[in-house]
């Protein structure tokens, strides 16, 4: 036998069993029960393997979908027609001076139009060059801007520099089928009080933006006569120079002349372009007087940049022909376009042709005007009409046809992206600082080009309902192309799906349905229900993105997205998405804020919905219920009433002991002090906020009675008409400031470097509001009536005499009004939402 094993038995292990021992029923079972055991924890883990790879990709899958709706525009049918801009389509408002962003220039309705401009520079001055192009503020001109505009077919404008003044004239005749002719007038005249007369030259280009082809044609050695080029739209072109006269009938002035013929990659580097081609080898050598060497347009040589490998811009050139005449004032130029159906025509619209026509149009403007809004007959002077017809077309003459792409971001996505490429027609609100199209002021100036041309607004509202994404977003500031960006500053650039804007357009809808309503076999009106029924699915996916995107923390209550969040240097951190910028909100930021202004405006926006629904046959009763709820006084009041101010008031984590205090920087002894940061304001809170009213007094406060939603026998309505009459809260000589002079935020400076803007100066627009409120109020039986009544008539007065005294004075309609002084102040001309200056005397409301 061999040797046995030792067992060793170790805690509580069975026993070895010998060969001729079966295991135990008990042992089998445990055995298998591990084995079993094993498999399901296996099968466990590798489901959850599974689980978790689908879970990921249906993530990755579900964000880069969310990712791709901002960018993916609403799936119905654009309410404009892809060719409603066309010139078949659209003959008579093809070309126009849709570029306001430039002193002077033309282009049409379409997508790479070409485009014409004129620049001019004063030779011989103090300042070497001097170019004008583009409408700047530091170019500080006497005034600049149009006395008459149709919006259509011709305009009158003038621009008063130190000692001289330009008059451009332009008029469209139709005809053919690439969009009619025009032609362009510029009158050079001295002030009286110049000793010599000014030589100026005057430059006058077409770019042909990457469509078509431009050829010059010359002339006696280096006169550019004419310009002829092809596109598809405009067939052979031609435009021509003609030679400056002293007067419509006399003879031709001495001139110099020079030309550039060059290429381009983007609109926005055609100043930039001209200025690096200028010369000073020219001499001007007039039949009497010295000769003298003057500034012209050579040879265009890019500027050279140090250790630049490869051209920075990529982009595709495009021809750029530049015609500059240098003559000694006074003087007069016409430009002659004529579109490839109209080519050497017996009766050119030059000359005394042209003069008939324009005199033809400044009197069916002025009947329309007139028909329009009654000043005359409400006993205006003509100084005072004649201010009112250039707010009016300032407003037309101010509206632009923009091309391209914004630049947007949602927090899906890791870095901006490219909007679709897109158009947009649409008033600007100021020419040389806001050359764009903004969403909220857009609904302003719509209530008045609405009764000027209804045609107008019904293309500017399609044109920015057609701008929204699938989720109901329009990006609110519209930077479209290049032209346009290069004047915008870089932090404003990117446009988020998340922030709101005032849904303004929908006053503008408002007007459009009742001239409808009361004159529906009017021609005029007619267009509007079709328009409506076109607008009417992207309208309810805009109303629904405003009513879940921007809803407050109670039921029935609203919150604006998008406030600054860097509390730390702020005094009262921003709220840009409500259109009033640095107005006081709660201090910290959070999501139980209720804002009331964002209330009223969907109470407002819910009616125009209802009615909207209902002109159209379709289901209303929702909109009308939600119009009821927000329009109810009881709710406004739980929601928004401060007892304490005793006026209406946001809601929010506040506290009003704040205050910008130099910041502490701590600089060892014996340091340089310029080592070490420099010194801010930044913000001290003394007491730390909790959740109340902000109680702060000023045009969010006004909001239910300036969209009225108050009952007439509100006593809340006597609260309102008392703070406003209140010289030391909102009353002023000139109209209603922005914040109660009592309020401790009232003119404070939001950061060292940002002065205060909605805290206190007087703003046309809401003022607009105001007197239309005290309009309704003083019109509808109730016990404020006569208070009502009396304060329309006082404020309406202060307004337009202000407005029209700081116009006559200055030369400009401004942005806003200092409320002490009555001075116009901010951006000019800011001929956009200030222009309803012209409703206020018409008493449009």
């Amino acid at each position: 036998m061999g040797r046995q094993r030792k067992r060793v038995v170790t805690g509580e292990a069975a026993p070895l069993l010998r060969k001729d021992e079966k295991p135990s029923g008990f042992h089998r079972k445990e055995k298998k029960k591990k084995v079993d055991i094993g498999k399901v924890f296996i099968n466990i883990s590798i489901g959850l393997c599974i689980f978790s790879l689908i879970w990921f990709f249906y993530a990755l899958y579900m964000r880069s979908s969310l990712a791709k709706r901002v960018v993916t525009l609403h799936p119905s049918p654009s309410v404009l027609d892809a060719n409603s801009s066309s010139a078949n389509v659209s003959p008579d408002r093809f070309w126009g001076s849709y570029r306001p962003q430039v002193y002077f220039g033309m282009k049409t309705r379409r997508p790479r139009s070409m485009v014409t401009g004129m620049m001019w520079m004063r030779q011989f001055s103090d300042l070497d060059i001097n170019l004008r192009h583009t409408c700047e503020q530091g170019d500080h001109l006497q005034s600049y801007g149009w006395l008459l505009h149709d919006g259509i077919s011709f305009g009158v404008q003038e621009i008063r520099d130190k000692d001289f003044t330009l008059t451009t004239e332009f008029v469209k005749r139709m005809g053919g089928e690439h969009g009619g002719d025009w032609t362009w007038r510029i009158t050079a005249k001295q002030h009286n009080s110049v000793s010599h007369a000014p030589v100026i030259s005057l430059m006058f280009y077409a770019a042909a933006d990457t469509q078509g082809s431009l050829q010059a044609h010359v002339e006696e050695k280096k006169r550019l006569a004419s310009i002829t080029g092809f596109s598809e739209e405009l067939g052979n072109f031609k435009i021509t120079f003609r030679k400056p006269i002293t007067g419509e009938v006399s003879s031709v002035k001495y001139a110099s002349y020079n030309y550039l013929q060059t290429v381009s990659p983007g609109l926005e580097k055609l100043t930039d372009i001209v200025k690096h081609s200028l010369n000073r080898r020219f001499v001007y050598n007039p039949p009497s007087g010295e000769k003298r060497h003057y500034i012209a347009v050579d040879t265009y040589k890019p500027p050279h940049h140090p250790n630049q490998q490869k051209p920075s811009d990529t982009r595709p050139e495009s021809d750029f022909v530049v015609h500059q005449v240098t003559v000694q004032t006074p003087f007069q130029i016409e430009v002659l376009f004529e579109s490839g159906s109209f080519h050497n025509r017996l009766n050119q619209l030059v000359g005394s042709v042209m003069t008939q026509e324009l005199e033809k149009r400044k009197s069916d403007f002025d009947t329309k005007f007139e028909k329009t809004f009654g000043l005359e007959r409400k006993g205006f002077s003509q100084a005072q009409v004649k201010f009112a017809k250039a707010a009016l077309s300032n407003m037309l003459g101010g509206m632009g046809y923009f091309y391209g792409q914004s630049v947007v971001q949602s927090v899906y996505n890791e870095y901006p992206l490219l909007y679709p490429e897109g158009a947009l027609f649409t008033a600007v609100p100021s020419r040389s600082f806001f050359p764009r199209g903004f969403l909220w002021d857009e609904g302003f100036h719509q209530l008045l080009l609405s009764k000027w041309d209804p045609q107008v607004a019904r293309e500017a509202i399609a044109h920015w309902i057609d701008l929204m994404n699938m989720e109901g977003w329009i990006p609110r500031e519209q930077i479209l192309g290049d032209e346009a960006r290069s004047k915008v500053p870089a932090e404003f650039v990117v446009q988020r799906n998340e922030n709101a804007n005032p849904p303004t357009l929908f006053l503008a809808l408002q007007e459009l349905i009742e001239q409808f309503s009361s004159n529906p076999d009017k021609a005029t009106y007619q267009a509007t229900l079709p328009f409506l029924r076109r607008l009417f699915p992207k309208l309810k996916t805009w109303f629904e993105w405003y009513n879940t995107t921007q809803t407050g923390p109670l039921p029935n209550s609203y919150r604006w997205r998008g406030r600054d969040k860097d509390t730390n240097l702020f005094l009262n951190p921003k709220t840009l998405t409500s259109g009033l910028d640095d107005y006081p909100r709660a201090s910290h930021p959070s999501a139980d804020e209720r804002h009331v202004d964002l209330h009223c405006w969907m109470a407002l926006s819910s009616g125009i919905m209802a009615t909207i629904a209902q002109l159209l046959g379709e289901p209303h009763e929702d909109y009308q219920l939600t119009h009821t709820v927000l329009s109810d006084n009881n709710l406004l009041n739980e929601l928004h009433w401060s007892e304490h101010l005793h006026a209406f008031s946001d809601f929010g984590n506040h506290t009003q002991a704040v205050s910008l205090q130099q910041e502490k920087v701590y600089v060892p002894p014996g340091q340089p002090r310029h080592q070490f940061p420099v010194a801010r304001l930044v913000r001290s809170v003394r007491r730390a906020p909790k959740l109340q009213h902000v109680n702060a007094l000023g045009y969010v406060s006004l909001f239910p009675f300036l969209l009225l939603l108050l009952q007439p026998d509100s006593p809340k309505l006597e609260h309102i008409l008392r703070d406003m009459r209140d010289p030391n809260k909102l009353w002023t000589p000139y109209g209603l400031r922005s914040l109660s002079k009592a309020d401790p935020m009232y003119m404070k400076r939001n950061t060292e470097h940002d002065a205060p803007y909605w805290r206190g100066p007087i703003w046309i627009n809401i003022n607009y509001l105001a007197v239309g409120a005290l309009h309704h109020y003083s019109n509808t039986e109730g016990p404020y009536q006569e208070k009502a009544a009396a304060l329309y008539k006082e404020l309406r007065n202060n307004i337009i005499s202000n407005v029209y005294r700081q116009y006559v004075e200055t030369g400009y309609i401004w942005e806003q009004y200092n409320d002490d002084t009555g001075l116009g102040q901010g951006s000019h001309p800011f001929t956009g939402w200030s222009a309803l200056t012209l409703l206020l005397m018409a008493e449009k409301y």
